[in-house]
């Protein structure tokens, strides 16, 4: 099997945005959350097709200096993707966040999204943070992101807390791979 992460440009923005609605409906059954009126995963009925919802996410091909889109391909087949945030769209004293992370069910429990973990993180130098769901619903992802995290640094990971983010209450992860 062959796994490559890439950082995608506007002309293969289609590939993750493809793999978008999978991936929030994935988080569907980590928050018990139903699709808008319009069967779209959105908050807002203001989304009424997929359409909508890609026009949305065009910022992360707007901004290349700043918003990084990875895609994680499988024997060169679009599999997942990671999306990676810089200062503005970070909290202060963080250098990278993790928006997005995203792999199929198909091939989870493989190592192919650690090793994409990882296959970021050495792209960046710094203090990263990553928010995940607390809830029982979501173990098998604060367990990967426990382990990867820990394996990435050796054990030596900065933090780990419950706390509110912007995204409401969350499982924080904080690392600085600046010496590694």
């Amino acid at each position: 099997m062959k796994i490559d992460v890439q950082l995608t440009d506007k002309n293969e923005a289609y590939r993750i945005k493809n793999l978008y609605p999978l991936y929030l409906y994935d988080l569907s059954g980590h928050y018990s959350r139903l699709p808008n009126s319009h069967g779209i995963y959105e908050d807002s009925d203001e989304f009424q097709t997929l359409s909508d919802q890609y026009e949305v996410q065009n910022i992360w091909w707007e901004k290349p200096d700043i918003l990084f889109p990875y895609l994680i391909l499988v024997d060169g087949k679009p599999a997942g993707f990671i999306l990676i945030a810089t200062p503005p769209h970070c909290n202060k004293g963080i250098d990278y966040f993790i928006n997005e992370f995203f792999l199929i069910q198909s091939l989870r429990g493989q190592g192919i999204a650690e090793y994409a973990a990882n296959k970021v993180f050495e792209q960046f130098k710094g203090n990263w943070e990553l928010f995940t769901n607390p809830s029982e619903k979501n173990i098998v992802g604060q367990k990967f992101w426990r382990k990867t995290i820990s394996n990435y640094t050796n054990g030596m990971y900065m933090e780990e807390q419950h706390g509110e983010t912007f995204d409401g209450y969350q499982l924080i992860f904080r690392f600085n791979n600046s010496e590694k």
